[in-house]
């Protein structure tokens, strides 16, 4: 048995789990089963069945995410953008207005820019740095703000603590994906956030082997989430909530070791001469080191850099590379690295990306498991080339 009030490290262990086990067994089996028999539900949702998220392995899943956030109940689905979509499209309707995050991830613009706006809901762009602007952007029917906890790609740390406390003010719902802090750094709903949404793809799972996503709240808003994914239909399928069950056991040590590296490297590309900028939260001269430090037990294993040599010496670069593997996603046991613009911001509209600072030398590099000083060699040797 777990108490609400262990640490982070003990609930990834036995929050959720099924107390003596299926016929002893230390790990739950897959229940490889779409139905299950009718015994006396009284509502359809009720019913056991693979899409209503209610299979043995989803409801262990669930309960050891709400308490690894501290939140009331959780809901998997089938991807983070699947969690997202199914989130905004429960909480807003046409004629409502949001506000969000100005630099995000470029799914989540799409969504907002492209999906959202043909249904008549309406948005404004903010900045998490900046509360003086928020109540210039609020309007009657503003219904939510949303953020990211660290920014995609420019790893940027808002006023998180002040987007509470708006929120609550105004009486509307605060909103943040946690990807890339995950909660072994931050817990957004034990400062007053409403729900937290991952990319459980990225860090939870952790392995580079599934797609999945995940909400966490209050009861009563999860409710209404798994109400309307019932009908988009973007559930997982048990055999990926078994093998996120599997991942989320390492997360603490995997999340800790890469807070290091990633701390590490970010020191050696900030005094190379052939970087421009580094973008990291954990140094001391990122403009959010302040923020961060009060927020965050560490800043993550995500950092981005530009060279002085623009997008000729970042393709260069990334062409040098042993050990790092260019390819999009991230959180994995491997090293991945890439240009955003070519990958998660590729949708993004040239003249916003660089409104926002996305220039097309722009690196980001999701630090994995291996040998920090390898990788720090690996990434010293392919600078010197990038500077031929």
């Amino acid at each position: 048995m777990y108490r609400k009030e262990d640490s982070v490290e003990t609930l990834l262990i036995h929050a959720g789990e099924l107390e003596g086990g299926v016929e002893g067994a230390l790990v739950l089996p897959v229940f490889q089963s779409s139905t299950y028999r009718y015994s006396g539900e009284e509502s359809y949702e009720e019913l056991r069945y693979v899409r209503l998220s209610n299979t043995p392995n989803h409801r262990v899943l669930h309960e050891k995410l709400a308490a690894l956030e501290g939140g009331e109940a959780a809901l998997v689905c089938s991807s983070g953008m699947a969690a997202i979509s199914t989130t905004l499209l429960t909480l807003l309707k046409p004629g409502d207005h949001m506000l969000i995050q100005r630099t995000l991830y470029g799914g989540t613009d799409g969504f907002v820019e492209n999906e959202l706006a043909e249904l008549g809901i309406k948005y404004d762009f903010v900045d998490t740095r900046k509360p003086e602007e928020w109540n210039s952007k609020y309007r009657e029917e503003t219904r939510l703000i949303y953020v990211e906890a660290i920014s995609n790609p420019l790893m940027q740390v808002g006023d998180l603590g002040e987007v509470v406390r708006f929120a609550r003010e105004k009486g509307i719902l605060s909103v943040i994906d946690n990807t890339f802090a995950t909660p072994i750094n931050f817990r957004p709903l034990t400062i007053g956030f409403d729900l937290v949404l991952h990319s459980v793809t990225k860090y939870l799972n952790g392995h580079s082997d599934l797609v999945a996503g995940a909400v966490i709240g209050s009861q009563e808003l999860i409710t209404r989430i798994r109400r309307r994914s019932l009908h988009l239909g973007g559930s997982a399928d048990p055999h990926t909530c078994f093998l996120i069950q599997r991942g989320l056991k390492t997360l603490a040590l995997r999340v800790r070791y890469q807070n290091q590296s990633a701390l590490a490297i970010a020191r050696f590309l900030k005094g190379h001469a052939a970087i421009r900028e580094v973008h990291y939260p954990g140094l001391e001269d990122h403009p959010d080191y302040e923020i961060a430090s009060k927020l965050f037990s560490s800043f993550g294993g995500m950092l981005s850099f530009e060279l002085k040599s623009g997008y000729t010496g970042a393709r260069k670069l990334i062409d040098n590379l042993r050990i790092p593997v260019e390819a999009p996603s991230l959180g994995g046991p491997e090293s991945l690295i890439t240009l955003p613009v070519t990958t998660s911001h590729s949708s993004v509209p040239v003249e916003r990306r660089n409104e926002l600072g996305i220039t097309d030398g722009l690196i980001r590099l999701s630090v994995g498991l291996e040998g920090v000083q390898d990788l720090i060699d690996d990434l010293s040797q392919a600078l010197e080339s990038s500077l031929i």
